[in-house]
């Protein structure tokens, strides 16, 4: 993996914007993998954060070494995590990054400009993914909108999975990516898929919904309808192929398992 460019805190492409503080928060658990080259990345930021959640691995010892502060709390869901980091910041904004994403010179000196600039009170940041590796511009994957730059005390977060963060104001949209390097094989991909199917699943059956027959047709051709034609995955090749497929399977188990949660309610 190659590490994403860093800019330093005095480079001169970001001087002239800077007016803001600005803490990078970097939410972890067992990413000693990715942690340092992630801290790196962020040099520019005022402060970088890592609110990890009691890793087992040397996350914690590595990003020290890298230069990060470091805080624990107890996880019980996404949104509690980042609601609880929040409540640590002292800075002007906060910038919500993942351990397995990179920012660039060039999104760092957007962001300055945007919060030295501009009125909204949240931001958009764009990202490149790279899937199993490559980079992927199809299939939905791109421009996969993040809403992560906010103004301190005009954001909280809602909603335990796929958090949702709730802005005080107007939002915008950054034009310059974060690096995500997502899923990094084949068998990465599919646990990810499984537990995303499991709480999809369940808000559906909270929801009363019950599948029907032609749900395990219907479903799994139209989700790889829109990844492979409406979302341009043919644009990757093989690999949008592949990714688009892979995705109208796991609509066909998320109706599965919605079934099996409504056998198993009825035997309880």
């Amino acid at each position: 993996m190659t590490p994403a460019p860093t800019t330093a805190p005095d480079s001169p492409a970001l001087s002239a914007a800077a007016t803001s503080e600005i803490t990078a928060v970097i939410l972890t658990y067992n990413e000693a993998a990715h942690i340092q080259e992630c801290i790196q990345s962020l040099a520019w930021a005022d402060r970088v954060i890592v609110f990890d959640s009691f890793s087992q691995d040397d996350t914690v010892t590595l990003a020290q070494a890298a230069g990060g502060e470091t805080a624990q709390s107890v996880f019980e869901n996404y949104a509690q995590q980042r609601n609880a980091a929040l409540a640590h910041l002292t800075t002007d904004w906060v910038f919500f990054v993942d351990a397995d994403e990179r920012g660039t010179p060039e999104l760092a000196a957007e962001i300055r400009r945007a919060v030295a600039e501009r009125p909204e009170m949240g931001w958009y940041v764009p990202r490149h993914n790279y899937l199993f590796g490559k980079l992927t511009l199809g299939a939905g994957w791109f421009p996969d909108y993040q809403l992560r730059l906010f103004k301190h005390g005009r954001v909280h977060y809602e909603r335990p999975v796929h958090e949702l963060a709730v802005v005080d104001g107007a939002i915008g949209h950054l034009e310059n990516p974060l690096i995500h390097y997502n899923y990094r094989d084949v068998a990465h991909f599919r646990a990810k898929q499984r537990a995303y199917t499991d709480y999809d699943a369940g808000i559906l059956q909270q929801q009363g919904v019950r599948p029907k027959l032609h749900n395990y047709i219907l479903q799994p051709w139209r989700q790889f309808w829109w990844r492979f034609v409406s979302l341009k995955g043919y644009r990757d090749g093989l690999h949008g192929l592949r990714l688009s497929l892979y995705m109208g399977y796991y609509e066909w188990v998320k109706y599965c398992k919605l079934a099996a949660l409504w056998r198993d309610g009825a035997k309880g």
